[in-house]
């Protein structure tokens, strides 16, 4: 009986280790939120990450440059052992594009809603490369920051229809007084050399983005080669607010696939 036992406790340890390790070769899934918004944008995505026993951690960037900001994201990238799918939403994509060169424990690149510039463009030229977008009228007169430069916001009344139009209007009223503002030299930084050439990339946004027109995203998935690109019917700019689902599923394909 005690052989049987012991035999039995064996096998439980070996599975219990087994479950460890496989929990610990999961790539660690690392969100980077865009103008306007806060690592709070991941909630709904971040609720299924965990749920489905993925690490997701949301990287509050100060949104003052791309150069900055991907250094700060970079760091992150630094302090992780396990891979990482790094996921940028609209000027994050830009962050993501630059913070990822030189770690190769990133295994993929998700953009939501976002850009995936090359070298030289900017997030404001890549949005005016085909009509669609609306932004410019919405902003609020730019506030002067006494260390130089402008930090931008879209007016609060504005935002819903803008930013936000599939979500909740108590909500997107919520989303509008909690913006975070970006500076305008930000999305005028020309781009480095971008990861996107040399790891998998995966796109999804809405057909009714009104922030990025949903032809230059369809452009950038194109040059970027991606693997798969989801294109969510009626959902806005951002798409993992209103619709978390297919977001965080095609993360998990990224995070899955060879």
């Amino acid at each position: 009986m005690n052989k049987l036992f012991a035999g039995l406790a064996v096998a439980t340890a070996l599975c219990m280790s087994s479950l460890a390790s496989a929990q610990t070769d999961r790539p660690t899934i690392v969100l980077v939120h865009g103008a306007f918004a806060d690592g709070s944008s991941w909630n709904g995505v971040a609720r299924i990450l965990q749920k489905d026993g993925y690490s997701a951690l949301a990287a509050a960037k100060p949104l003052r440059s791309v150069k900055g900001d991907a250094e700060y994201v970079a760091d992150i990238i630094s302090s992780i052992k396990s891979p990482v799918v790094l996921v940028g939403h609209s000027y994050g994509g830009a962050v993501i594009s630059e913070a990822a060169t030189g770690h190769a424990n990133v295994k993929a690149l998700v953009y939501v809603a976002g850009f995936a510039p090359e070298v030289g463009e900017t997030a404001a030229g890549l949005s005016g490369k085909f009509p669609g977008s609306t932004l410019g009228p919405t902003l609020a007169p730019p506030v002067p920051l006494s260390s130089g430069g402008k930090d931008l916001y879209i007016q609060q009344d504005k935002f819903h229809d803008q930013f936000a139009a599939d979500v909740s209007a108590g909500d997107a009223k919520l989303m509008a007084a909690t913006q975070r503002p970006i500076t305008e030299g930000a999305l005028n930084e020309a781009a480095a050399d971008p990861a996107w050439k040399n790891i998998p990339a995966w796109f999804v946004y809405g057909d009714k983005d009104k922030n990025i027109p949903p032809q230059a995203q369809a452009f950038m998935a194109e040059r970027a080669h991606s693997r798969k690109t989801v294109v969510v019917k009626g959902a806005s700019h951002v798409v993992m607010v209103s619709n978390p689902e297919p977001v965080a599923r095609l993360i998990e394909r990224a995070a899955t696939e060879k």
